[in-house]
């Protein structure tokens, strides 16, 4: 038997990137899925976004694994579209063991009193009032399955240390390290364990599209992504440009299963290092 079976996992985000290899990697383990994901184009946001049909795709991979999925679009800065995705979701699965808060974006990098308004607002909307909703929709389907379960919000490098021109990613981040902290107390009396993951860059495509390229390039006037893999190695401790999707998904997993159940309140980075990086005097 897998180390997920006979548990049910809600992840947001879920349609392609590190949302869709959660999904997989807890379904490959023995967990049926819930899945969403907006599927579509965010205003402020300038990279290609994630579509129905990548959800599909994510749930053709759940079911290619002999797993149970049931998949529905939202965005989870719509609290209540959210909470009814999720609440026949369950009814159809019969129950809630986890959850998988990674919806997020990157939509705007310059000195923070240089920031538009809305693109503030729509990151803290999505990065942080998202991940709230999700805990918000899923927490009283944990506490009735339990005792027990997991909670695991992506959080990010940027959620354990500032770095500069992206002041409103980082509230955000900061803001879910706050978030899952404080629900690992008010969770602690039902033996739900609440976890946040602070990753490094991950190639997706938040990161590998020509917006972030330029980014990290900006002496290059079409800098590729390729282009950008010496400036993202910098990043870390080791000569490493960025962490596969799989590499997060294998900490989710931990997180998820019995192997992790005296772990709660916990910031994990899987970040080659990057978050305890000296940068010198």
């Amino acid at each position: 038997m897998g180390r997920m079976e006979g548990r049910v996992a809600f992840i947001t985000g879920a349609a392609r990137g590190q949302g869709r290899a959660h999904a997989l990697r807890l379904a490959a383990e023995g967990a049926d899925i819930i899945a969403t994901d907006l599927a579509g184009p965010v205003d402020t946001v300038d990279y290609p976004p994630a579509t129905r049909e990548d959800l599909a795709e994510t749930v053709r991979g759940v079911e290619e694994l002999d797993r149970r999925i049931v998949s529905f679009t939202a965005d989870v800065r719509d609290f209540g579209s959210l909470k009814d995705g999720l609440d026949d979701a369950v009814a159809q699965l019969g129950g809630l063991d986890v959850l998988v808060a990674n919806a997020g974006i990157i939509n705007d990098v310059r000195p923070s009193w240089e920031l538009d308004e809305a693109n503030w607002q729509t990151m803290i909307d999505i990065n942080l009032s998202g991940v709230w909703h999700a805990t918000k929709a899923a927490v009283p389907h944990l506490i009735s399955r339990g005792p027990g379960g997991s909670v695991i919000l992506i959080s990010s490098t940027a959620g354990l240390r500032g770095i500069p021109n992206i002041a409103h990613y980082n509230a955000a981040k900061h803001g879910v390290l706050g978030l899952a902290r404080t629900l690992a107390n008010e969770l602690s009396p039902h033996r739900i364990r609440v976890n946040s993951v602070h990753p490094t860059n991950v190639r997706t495509t938040m990161i590998d599209n020509p917006f972030t390229a330029k980014i990290y390039r900006p002496d290059l006037e079409n800098p590729t992504f390729d282009d950008s893999l010496a400036a993202l190695a910098d990043i870390n401790m080791w000569d490493v440009p960025y962490l596969d999707v799989d590499d997060v998904a294998n900490a989710v997993l931990f997180l998820a299963c019995e192997e992790s159940r005296y772990i709660t309140g916990i910031a994990l980075p899987v970040d080659l290092g990057m978050s305890m990086k000296y940068s010198g005097a």
